[in-house]
């Protein structure tokens, strides 16, 4: 691949590092994979930074490649170039560690937004097109999947399929990042808010490229508050999301108070005195039954070449319209 060498200049891996080694993360440069395990390749005498990152916020333990030294650079080329001869993956990938994806919750903010917490580090690449690596269970219902591949705009590998297709075989990453296994929604903090969230900016980063990756106008952006762009008679919406934990008890509470936010918002709604509070219209919402349209009146016709649907781009799916509907918050 000419293009590649030209753009590199080298076939020799380069590692950047930042962050404390509790919490950092890595930038790869021309990393190989080969045996279910990454490869650094290395001319004799030239130093790394620490390269070792937690991959996965439930695994404590890190991840660190393991490094080939060669004596030349004559040596190193020599030897990818006549003897593994890898399989180049172009542009970024982004690779984390992810437990329990078919739940959207995990797969989101324990997986896929700590991971891109850690690109934000290495910018402006969390702006443009990435692969995503992800270390996940085999599973046949989970549309997270296709959340992934949406989101970075290159395309999701599994790893246990990356390490079936390398026994024997080599890979090279053109630019891989990862470590982000402290900056899960899980990994709380005193703050109690998302790590890097603010000073990273990721939350907004987050949000507002899930959006554009799933074809929706963004939200509006309220920088100083959240009254921002609102009067006082404006009704906010709210959501209450049901989950399998809650109990009878819990319900009625809830149920109760639903009740009377609701009710207060009704009786001022129309009225012109001052608000002792804002108003605001409460739902309680099944997450699993918010639903696309579906367009069952159009019929396309794939050819024997399509990887997928001809209109997977052009119609909405559940996470989609689930998306449309947190956007009124």
């Amino acid at each position: 691949d000419l293009r590649f060498i030209h753009h590199n200049k080298t076939l020799e891996t380069t590692i950047e590092c930042v962050g404390s080694l509790y919490n950092q993360s890595c930038l790869y440069h021309n990393l190989y994979y080969v045996d279910n395990w990454f490869m650094i390749l290395r001319v004799k005498g030239k130093q790394l930074p620490t390269y070792s990152v937690r991959t996965n916020a439930f695994i404590l333990w890190p991840t660190t490649p393991n490094k080939r030294v060669f004596d030349s650079y004559y040596d190193l080329e020599k030897f990818v170039r006549t003897t593994i001869d890898p399989r180049i993956l172009p542009s970024v990938t982004l690779y984390f560690g992810q437990p329990w994806h078919h739940n959207i919750g995990h797969a989101l903010f324990d997986g896929l937004y700590s991971a891109y917490v850690a690109l934000i580090r290495f910018p402006p690449r969390h702006l443009q097109p990435f692969r995503i690596l992800a270390g996940v269970s085999d599973c046949k219902v989970c549309w997270s999947e296709d959340v992934y591949s949406r989101f970075g705009g290159l395309g999701l590998i599994k790893l246990n399929v990356l390490n079936n297709m390398s026994k024997g075989n080599w890979f090279m990453f053109e630019e891989l990042v990862m470590g982000s296994g402290t900056f899960c929604q899980r990994c709380t903090q005193p703050n109690l808010q998302l790590p890097g969230g603010v000073e990273l900016d990721a939350s907004r980063l987050f949000r507002g490229r899930m959006y554009q990756q799933h074809g929706l106008v963004h939200p509006i952006v309220r920088r100083k508050s959240s009254s921002e762009g609102r009067t006082s008679r404006d009704v906010l919406q709210a959501y209450i999301i049901d989950n399998k934990r809650f109990t009878s008890k819990d319900r009625k509470e809830i149920n109760d108070a639903i009740n009377a936010i609701n009710n207060y918002t009704n009786l001022y709604l129309n009225k012109t005195i001052k608000l002792q509070w804002p108003l605001v219209r409460v739902s309680y919402l099944f997450y699993n039954k918010v639903r696309a349209h579906t367009l069952s009146s159009i019929r396309v016709n794939a050819t024997p070449t399509d990887s997928r649907s001809p209109i997977y781009e052009l119609i909405e799916n559940n996470f989609i319209a689930q998306l449309k509907l947190l956007r009124q918050i």
